[in-house]
């Protein structure tokens, strides 16, 4: 079951998810946005830049009543890691390994709500592997191609719930506005009582109108 450099590591309850030190592992951010997201009665659920599946897996196990899971990942050797942890936990979901921008047109209209952890600093892969690299830096996507993809593959009055930087808020918001995705709710996140937020959740609904509720910050 498991490959050189792969561990099993616990995420909800007896459920466990494939891990590779020498690949790029989930955070808690990816927890924060799998609470965050909403679900609703036979949505139907795409998991963008999955990794390794934690946010789709995980927004599975505590929305068990969604009516399916779709994951997008481009790197052959976490889409693998993924299948194989669906495997060991009976999760019932499609996964596909491609780009976003390469996601096929029968998924046009396709899903009632996309969640996406995506990679979101700027700049080079510098010291990393480019396998890390391109789960944390718009080196092969960017926030316009994300929001872009979420506008064709999302059902109208669909949801995309999205995290980001911080310091990068306004250009999530308008970013999502000017592909047709008005935000909805927003959610800062802090490493610690009193400190500045590092990290900025978002809703955004295909065909929503104007109107956001701003959520309490949270310390994570």
């Amino acid at each position: 079951m498991l490959n050189d450099g792969e561990v099993l590591e616990e995420f909800f309850g007896d459920k466990k998810i494939i891990q590779n030190v020498n690949l790029y592992r989930f955070t808690s951010d990816s927890i924060l946005l799998s609470k965050f997201a909403r679900a609703k009665f036979r949505d139907d659920v795409a998991d963008f830049c999955s990794g390794s599946g934690v946010v789709g897996f995980h927004f599975l196990c505590i929305n068990p009543q969604i009516n399916s899971l779709t994951l997008f990942e481009m790197q052959q050797k976490l889409a693998d890691m993924s299948r194989r942890t669906a495997e060991m936990n009976n999760f019932n979901c499609q996964i596909n390994c491609c780009k976003l921008q390469e996601i096929g047109r029968e998924y046009d209209d396709g899903f009632s709500l996309i969640l996406c952890n995506p990679p979101y600093e700027k700049g080079g892969f510098e010291n990393a592997s480019f396998e890390k690299a391109v789960c944390r830096k718009e080196i092969t996507l960017t926030l316009k191609e994300i929001a872009a993809v979420a506008f064709k593959k999302l059902k109208f009055g669909g949801r995309l719930a999205i995290l980001n930087r911080a310091d990068r808020a306004a250009e999530l918001i308008y970013t999502l506005k000017e592909h047709g995705l008005e935000v909805k709710r927003l959610q800062f996140v802090s490493g610690t009582d009193g400190a500045k937020p590092y990290v900025v959740m978002a809703e955004a609904v295909k065909g929503g109108k104007a109107g956001v509720e701003i959520l309490p910050a949270i310390v994570n």
